[in-house]
């Protein structure tokens, strides 16, 4: 049961999540392990190093060619998702996300994509300067088409009925944030504690009727501009 983590803020109610879900040892020894940015895990998933994980959504567009399931739970941008930007006054791609490469293509903007911690670092810093030099993809996004952004999602591939209770599990729980993990992540990112907790009421993680088409209108827009979704070769 190898599972890939995304190493980011936005993932901190999972975490909370998994750290009680019943689950074998081995699990646990492996999530530990295995925790990276989304484009990596992209490429540890389709070569099958990893048996579940968030990965990247357009990554999950070849769910029925690689013969794995695309679940319901993943990182849901409604209004806005601060943790994705483009800096409009810069050039270049974010080599840790796929999606939100692309998403800048579907979106038709010019500048560098910045994702992650370092993406809501970036926020919070120009907001601390009464500044607002970047493009909040999310937003931009919500705005354009009306629909929420789906920026990953929880795929599987081996294990299923394990990874099915886990998925439904955490669909339906309302997570509450510890006060030590909270600290422990304020103090690895650099972002106070309460703008964590600001930051994570932003996101949903369930892909509910209108969060899926969102997901096939970006997918459409892909198809459209002929982007391809990351492959093993």
């Amino acid at each position: 049961m190898r599972f890939g983590k995304i190493d980011y803020l936005n993932l901190l109610p999972f975490e909370v999540f998994i750290r009680s879900y019943p689950k074998p040892s081995h699990f646990q020894l492996f999530y530990n392990k295995k925790k990276s940015y989304p484009a990596k895990l992209n490429r540890e998933f389709l070569f099958g190093r990893i048996d579940a994980g968030f990965v990247s959504s357009i990554t999950a567009l070849r769910a029925k060619n690689e013969r794995f399931k695309a679940s319901k739970v993943g990182i849901v941008a409604r209004k806005e998702v601060l943790s994705v930007i483009c800096l409009p006054s810069q050039q270049g791609e974010d080599y840790q996300s796929a999606t939100s490469n692309a998403l800048l293509k579907v979106l038709g903007l010019k500048g560098r994509v910045l994702i992650g911690d370092r993406a809501l670092v970036e926020v919070l810093r120009q907001e601390s300067q009464n500044k607002r030099d970047y493009i909040d993809l999310g937003k931009f996004w919500v705005a354009r088409e009306h629909l929420p952004f789906v920026f990953g999602r929880l795929c599987v591939k081996k294990n299923r009925e394990f990874y099915n209770k886990l998925i439904q599990a955490f669909y339906k729980k309302r997570v509450r944030i510890p006060y030590f993990l909270l600290e422990k992540a304020s103090f690895k990112s650099g972002i106070s504690k309460d703008e964590i907790l600001k930051y994570l009421k932003v996101l949903s993680y369930r892909i509910d009727k209108k969060a899926n088409l969102g997901v096939e209108r970006f997918y459409r827009n892909l198809r459209i501009l002929r982007i391809k979704p990351p492959r093993r070769f």
